[in-house]
């Protein structure tokens, strides 16, 4: 039996959940947050009895096959089992040894929210208890309600996009797991354990990794906590990075061949941080350690080596593979100001605008960036074809992203904001020719708009440039990316001309050694973990093929 919350009603009720019964349509505006004890022993900050609660933060929770259910829907909203199937990028952050684990964890989760603004979720371990709060929408939403702080040294945290489960996924053994990535074989597992007696409490893939490390506790032959953490790595198959809070210890994983980053640093007070990225690092001052950690590697950190950190390989004896860095961390999804796999993602994209300036240069006057993210990289192609940047006019996209589905694109909710008044902007572009450099094209929904746009405002020549190859293929390891985008719909919207970063360019530019470390799947459609029949299938039902 499971609590099911309906965040529009306030309706509290008892209810077995099925698969088929619910469908939600979230709305970050009517957001709530709820708190999860996640099992038997364990207290919720609503009451001091023990209690095993399933929190469904979503507006609406309608069941099917519940007649006392008087509310009823016809949305074509997916059922809840769909919506979770393809975990998104996402940002996740972990904190030991810090007297305001929470604050910290809410802070650092602030310069993640690029990652993920649709949900979001903090678990604290405080006297052998998981206190959590999660709900929909932005941090400012989630955690804008005057509540006292839980109290706790240790903290994970998660901020999600729609479509991915909400996190820290607790379960009745004690321990939380925030995660980013895809494990393709869940399914198998989850059926497996359910099989094995376990009780799922959440949706999430990865609940499967704590509930196999609790049958591993319960052996004829218990082990550490380490070692039945890379007993149930050695079953996943996937890409992930994940932090786990447990026995009052702190584990961060990353897959063995790295797809998704995770930092590492360190306070002033010896507390030990864990992020996606290190700009999570810097904003609660924890010291980036030029350590990430490795792939295929689980660290430990705990009370009784007082705070220092261990190191396991979920490998074993066996030889690491060649990492496997999603190149779109670099292209897209990092902050500028972060640094991974040792690069600056700044210098990183400022690189690539110049090497896209050499490999298609156009006769134009003027360069625009589109969106804050296309930014750096229309100043390295500026520079490089010593043409000026035109910083009146930053096209900022309002509207659907490709982190959203499908069906929530549409071009008429897409807007551009240019940042001064038409008159100037008409007097900066009149009969010029302009370059539109954008950082990538995954899905063309603003593309004639923009060429609208700065048509109308006197542009005699519109060319846009594009700083990473054109998408050929679907990400199955985390990022949502819409299969084979055509390149020429670009030049059927009536742009002068379209060109790509080539993938040979990219490559060169990051070198031989260096270009091995990468997974560039979603450009060659050669992927380094091929995923399994049902994964493809799953994916090309999804998107359609091209946008």
């Amino acid at each position: 039996m499971a609590s099911v919350i309906s965040s529009s009603s306030c309706l509290l009720r008892s209810s077995v959940v099925k698969e088929r019964d619910y469908t939600f349509c979230p709305s970050p505006k009517t957001t709530r947050h709820f708190l999860i004890a996640p099992g038997p022993g364990h207290t919720s900050l609503f009451s001091k009895q023990p209690s095993l609660s399933l929190s469904l933060s979503f507006n609406r929770v309608f069941s099917s096959s519940d007649e006392s259910v008087s509310e009823t829907t016809t949305s074509t909203a997916p059922s809840v089992f769909e919506c979770v199937e393809w975990e998104k990028d996402s940002g996740i952050v972990g904190i030991y040894g810090e007297p305001e684990a929470f604050l910290l964890c809410q802070r650092a989760l602030s310069s993640l929210q690029h990652r993920g603004q649709d949900g979001a979720g903090i678990t604290v371990f405080h006297n052998n208890a998981l206190q959590s709060i999660t709900g929909l929408g932005l941090l400012h939403d989630v955690f804008k309600d005057p509540i006292a702080p839980p109290p706790g040294t240790s903290a994970i945290g998660h901020v999600h996009y729609m479509f991915s489960s909400i996190q820290p996924c607790n379960s009745g053994y004690r321990g939380a797991i925030a995660y980013t990535g895809k494990i393709f074989n869940h399914r198998a597992l989850r059926k497996r354990l359910e099989s094995l007696g376990c009780i799922f409490t959440t949706f999430s893939d990865v609940e499967v990794v704590l509930h196999l490390m609790d049958i591993s506790k319960s052996s004829p032959c218990p082990s550490s906590i380490e070692e039945r953490l890379i007993r149930s790595c050695e079953e996943l198959e996937g890409a992930y990075s994940m932090v786990i809070l447990t026995e009052g210890k702190l584990v961060a994983v990353r897959d063995p061949l790295g797809f998704r980053p995770l930092v590492m640093g360190r306070r002033s007070n010896g507390a030990v941080v864990f992020a996606s990225e290190t700009n999570a690092l810097d904003v609660i001052e924890a010291h980036f350690e030029r350590r990430e950690v490795n792939p295929g590697e689980a660290l430990v950190v705990d009370a009784d080596a007082d705070r220092m950190i261990r190191s396991f390989s979920l490998l074993r004896d066996q030889s690491p593979p060649k990492s496997k860095v999603c190149i779109f961390e670099h292209i897209y999804s990092s902050l500028p100001s972060s640094i991974i796999s040792g690069r600056s993602v700044s210098a990183f994209r400022h690189a690539l605008g110049e090497i896209l300036a050499t490999e298609n240069p156009v006769d134009c006057d003027v360069v625009i960036a589109v969106t804050e993210s296309g930014a750096i990289p229309a100043q390295g192609y500026a520079s490089k074809a010593c043409i000026p940047l035109l910083h009146d006019v930053l096209l900022e996209k309002l509207g659907p992203t490709f982190n959203d589905p499908p069906s929530k694109i549409d071009s008429d909710l897409t807007s551009l904001t240019p940042l001064h008044s038409p008159a100037k902007l008409k007097a900066g572009l009149k009969g010029k020719r302009v370059v539109v450099v954008d950082d990538s094209l995954v899905r063309a929904v603003e593309s004639s708009k923009i060429f609208r746009f700065l048509k109308e405002a006197g542009a005699e020549q519109v060319h846009m440039r594009i700083a990473c190859p054109p998408v050929n293929g679907f990400c199955y390891y985390g990022m949502k990316l819409p299969h084979k985008l055509n390149p020429t719909i670009l030049e059927s919207r009536g742009y002068d001309s379209v060109a790509f970063l080539s993938l040979d360019k990219l490559r060169e530019f990051l070198g031989e050694e260096a270009a091995a470390s990468f997974c560039y799947g979603c450009f060659s459609g050669n992927y380094p973990l091929p995923p399994p029949k049902e994964e493809r299938t799953a994916a090309e039902q999804w998107c359609s093929p091209e946008f």
